[in-house]
């Protein structure tokens, strides 16, 4: 962040402007921008990831209903602390239904982030039949619902567009006083 924040223009803080983000990916610098630039008017973040999307969308709409789920998913994870195989095989069952992506789009989300935190360094990896394929991580009792993160993400994603597809997509949101972020 502190070598992007050398690069912005001088007029991001002074101006009101629009802040578009390609591959949002992770977000860290979309909630910077959040947090830090009381001028931004409009956010628009993008990735074509559509299970990532889905996520971001779930968090904005249904942070309650995320939370809910993601508690019984952590207290049944932390309740098998005591077998290592048996809370394998609960990661890898938890992996199975999130590949099949029919479950609703809350408990789509909630595997989503249950897996990312609860895999091999928090890594997102998918096959050429797009099937999540990381292994379980070695964490003792990963935090997996952070009950006050989901709800501030929740509020700061309120005044963000979300779209899933082509980057491009996100030119139609460009303007005079547009700041795109593109992820190296």
């Amino acid at each position: 962040i502190s070598e992007i924040e050398k690069c912005l223009p001088s007029s991001i803080q002074t101006n009101k402007f629009t802040y578009i983000e390609p591959f949002v990916g992770s977000g860290a610098v979309l909630f910077w921008m959040l947090n830090n630039f009381p001028n931004l008017e409009k956010a628009v973040i993008n990735d074509i990831n559509s299970d990532l999307i889905n996520t971001y969308k779930v968090i904005t709409a249904k942070p309650k209903e995320l939370i809910s789920v993601l508690n019984e998913l952590q207290n049944q994870f932390h309740g098998l602390q005591e077998n290592e195989e048996k809370k394998k095989d609960y990661f890898y069952q938890k992996r199975d239904l999130y590949n099949t992506r029919s479950t609703d789009k809350v408990t789509q989300a909630s595997l989503f982030i249950f897996l990312n935190r609860t895999c091999f360094n928090g890594l997102y990896r998918v096959n050429r039949s797009n099937l999540f394929n990381v292994p379980i991580g070695s964490y003792k009792s990963p935090t997996i619902c952070d009950k006050e993160n989901i709800l501030a993400v929740s509020e700061a994603l309120k005044k963000v567009e979300i779209l899933n597809g082509d980057f491009e997509q996100t030119l139609n949101y460009t303007g005079e006083n547009t700041f795109v972020y593109f992820d190296p």
